[in-house]
């Protein structure tokens, strides 16, 4: 059995060294990601991303982080490919099958790929333009586009933007056409083919009232390339479209609840072009079911105009707050109540005023509602406030106003900033922070308040979900700074101990994105979003909109080393040069380095591994899956670990370590300490060559290595005795400071307690670096094992060194070839 134990071991000990070597690479990328993000070029810790048209990115490029979509499709050049072949594109990314339509069954009926002229006599992409009235339902259930499309064409500048006009089918067609659609802080350009979805010659989904009009047929098949299938678009809201096709932030209210200034609100919404939807809770027996007053419930409707309407009476005259709606449908489907289509109430509006509001009484799905009346039977009203730059100059001068706003993005990394909601207060505060200064109040508030909403989206779960992908539950809670708690970057456990929330999202919610609007004294504010459990892997963009100047930035730390540190190593003297104990150091080192008088990497890990052999982490064996999807672990037994420890570090520490509280962490007292030399450690005897145990456990060789590199300074491969004493100082202290957080000596500590470790090692370092070092160096439950915590301290420890050798000038800025860079950074 120990022969078959031991064969198994050195079997699985090969399989890891080969999987290491071949997985060199993606470990070189991930710990260059660290680099370039510290080192290179220390810019500000924060990164403000603006959406704008000219940073347009195509489906499929790395930084447009979509998806699973990995191959470029440059339009263009697609264009330009299949004219000179005179070929028809066929999109090999989202091919004419069922896969495109549907992720968790087959179609109930034969589905024919056919292209417009296929479909249709003379195709136009236009037919005299383009209106609300283009956009028809068909069998999908994605009435929420519909509804977003149909507001989408009130704006041409908007519309354009989304649907480039240069498209046809007559000059330059080679079945080829993109749209565009802003995700997660990006405009992305999404080509298709143009074979569409049709049952016996008919389109089954989106379409137009003019049949050989496919604008919006083509539109629904590049928004459901976008998330990976048709089916993806199943279930949503207005405002999720109406974002993706202008970069806006999306409210809603619900219309029983609504806030006494609702009008208000819309009416400042239209001042800003906002967009906006309204529905009614659906009937769960009845698909669509129709009111007595022809209105269609679960059914989303489009707003199309809020106004004040002169009404003039026998008896008195004055405004009335109406709004006008639309449903896509597009047919006689409409409010037959009060300001119905040709109702009475209409003869007491003066003729000049239906000019002005643009009345009319077709049978097209459009409709006008006293306000009263639409809060009474609607349910929920959406709004999507557009992004500064939606609105042209034009628009600017004739009155139209815009929004301030601010956004930033983000990740939950289990472990490291993945701290849930407040409900867990010691990892709460671990989370992702951003502070907002708010300095005018609005212009038309009484009180001198400032309105400001929050919107937080986590990014690419609809295009998941045939991963079985959801979105997580999310929100996000504000709270007050006065000029003192600014000064702590980021806020820790006993800010959120102490301190009240001002505002928060009105819930923790599994949706795309949770927003809230607020009225807030100028000052300044935290914002600290979370997902509602900790540990929930995650990516985000936070945005704010207010009507003046916002000014936000990232409440974290600046990356460096030094500082303000919560310090909690004790100091070690330096050696005299003729201290005994140094003299003992010497008389070891000579034993171990042998006639080249240096430590390589091979027997600097003989030392750490017999040495540490209690601090490294037992074996953990990760059996399955539970059925909530975390794993169980199981630690190994004692007899699958060698056991015991002598300590090195306590022979060449304990001295200094007499009457201090790591006499006992460092293992100073235990007698097992000078196994390593013969029976009397003083008489310079040669290391008992027995007591290396198993060479494969204990620290890898690229700790081993790094932590050579680390001192190296002519790049030997080996250490001389100064650059060893002082290798073993740093891991004295690295390793009295894990023991403090290991606090039942498992070996491991908590990824959320990497950060407060290495401030105590005199590290600073900000939560994009720690999310890095996170995915680099936790292991699946978000725990950190004595010997990657060792790595990390001698990566940072080792690349700052680099960065601050060329940083001449103390500005932060470091100027390296790619040579030297190489060079610099390849050995460590």
């Amino acid at each position: 059995m120990d022969d078959l134990k031991g064969f198994l071991r050195q079997a699985g000990q090969e399989f890891l060294n080969a999987a290491g070597d071949a997985a060199m690479g993606a470990a070189k990328e991930v710990v260059g990601s660290v680099i370039n993000e510290i080192f290179i070029k220390k810019e500000a810790d924060t990164k403000r991303v603006l959406p704008s048209i000219k940073n347009m990115r195509v489906l499929g490029e790395t930084s447009s982080n979509l998806g699973p979509y990995s191959e470029v499709q440059d339009y263009e050049t697609i264009l330009n490919s299949c004219l000179s072949s005179g070929s028809l594109f066929e999109d090999p990314i989202f091919p004419a099958n069922n896969e495109s339509l549907m992720f968790s069954r087959r179609p109930d009926r034969h589905i024919e790929w056919l292209r417009p002229h296929e479909i249709a006599d003379n195709p136009q992409f236009f037919v005299e333009g383009f209106s609300r009235f283009d956009v028809q339902q068909g069998e999908l259930g994605d009435c929420w586009l519909l509804a977003a499309t149909a507001n989408l064409t009130q704006e041409s500048n908007l519309f354009f933007r989304v649907v480039p006009p240069e498209q046809s089918f007559e000059e330059n067609y080679a079945g080829i056409f993109h749209f565009r659609f802003w995700q997660y802080g990006k405009w992305v350009d999404v080509t298709i083919d143009d074979r569409l979805p049709t049952s016996r010659g008919e389109l089954v989904y989106m379409h137009s009232t003019e049949k050989n009009e496919f604008w919006s047929a083509l539109l629904e098949k590049a928004y459901a390339k976008l998330h990976g299938s048709y089916e993806a678009l199943k279930g949503g809201s207005t405002c999720e479209a109406l974002e993706d096709f202008t970069g806006g932030v999306s409210e809603w209210y619900d219309l029983k609840e609504a806030p006494g200034n609702l009008f208000a609100i819309l009416q400042k919404a239209a001042d800003r072009n906002s967009m906006m939807g309204c529905s009614i809770e659906p009937d769960p027996n009845v698909l669509e079911a129709e009111t007595p007053q022809g209105l269609i419930r679960g059914h989303a409707y489009s707003i199309t105009k809020v106004c004040f309407i002169d009404i003039v009476t026998p008896n008195r005259q004055g405004k009335i707050p109406m709004i006008r709606m639309r449903n896509p449908w597009g047919n006689e489907a409409e409010w037959n109540g009060p300001w119905s289509d040709s109702s009475a109430e209409w003869r007491y509006i003066p003729e000049d005023q239906k000019q002005e509001i643009g009345l009319t009484f077709d049978r097209d799905g459009e409709f006008w509602m006293s306000f009263q009346d639409f809060l009474h039977h609607f349910d929920r009203v959406e709004i999507c406030n557009l992004s500064p730059d939606s609105l042209t100059e034009d628009q600017q001068n004739s009155g139209k106003r815009k929004w301030e706003m601010s956004m930033y993005e983000g990740e939950w990394t289990p472990g490291v900033t993945a701290g849930g909601c407040r409900n867990f207060l010691d990892t709460f505060w671990h989370n992702p922070q951003y502070i907002i200064t708010l300095v005018d109040p609005d212009e038309d508030d009484e009180e001198g308040h400032c309105t400001v909403i929050v919107g937080l989206m986590q990014k690419n779960r609809r295009s998941k979900r045939n991963m079985g992908m959801e979105c997580l539950t999310i929100g996000f809670a504000i709270y007050n700074l006065n000029e003192r708690e600014l000064e702590n970057r980021p806020q820790g456990l006993n800010f959120f101990r102490y301190k009240s929330s001002v505002g928060r999202s009105p819930h923790f919610i599994n949706t795309r994105e949770v927003c809230a609007r607020f009225k807030l004294p100028p000052g300044h504010y935290l914002i600290v979003p979370s997902t509602f459990d900790p540990n929930e892997e995650g990516e985000f963009i936070i945005r704010v909109f207010s009507e003046t100047q916002n000014n936000m930035e990232e409440n974290d730390d600046h990356v460096g080393y030094g500082g303000k540190a919560d310090t909690i190593t004790p100091g070690y003297p330096t050696p005299k040069p003729l201290d005994p104990q140094k003299e003992s150091l010497r008389r070891l080192f000579d034993s171990i380095a042998g006639k080249d008088m240096e430590v390589d990497w091979m027997e600097l890990k003989r030392i750490l591994d017999h040495s540490m052999r209690d601090d490294l982490p037992k074996p953990v064996v990760y059996n399955r899956f539970t059925a909530n999807n975390a794993f169980e672990t199981q630690a190994a037994g004692p007899g699958e670990d060698d056991g015991g420890a002598c300590g090195l570090l306590s022979l060449i520490c304990g001295p200094f370590l007499k009457g201090t509280p790591f006499e006992d962490q460092l293992g100073a007292s235990d007698p097992s300490s000078k196994r390593l030399m013969g029976d009397n450690p003083s008489d310079g005897a040669a290391v008992t060559s027995g007591v290396i145990v198993d060479e494969t456990h204990g620290f890898s060789k690229d700790v081993c290595r790094s932590m050579v590199a680390m001192l190296d300074a002519d790049k030997s491969g080996k250490l001389g005795f100064e650059e060893f004493e002082t290798l073993l100082s740093d891991i004295a202290k690295w390793k009295a400071i894990f023991k403090v957080y290991d606090v039942e000596n498992t070996g491991r500590v908590s990824g959320f307690q990497l950060r407060e470790a290495l401030n105590s090692a005199g590290y600073h370092l900000n939560n994009r670096v720690l999310n890095v070092l996170g995915h680099r160096y936790g292991s699946r439950d978000g725990q950190i094992a004595f010997d990657d915590f060792i790595m990390c301290a001698v990566k940072i420890k080792t690349y700052i060194e680099i960065f601050k050798e060329r940083d001449t000038e103390k500005n932060e800025t470091a100027t390296f070839t790619l040579e030297e860079w190489i060079e610099r950074t390849i050995y460590s």
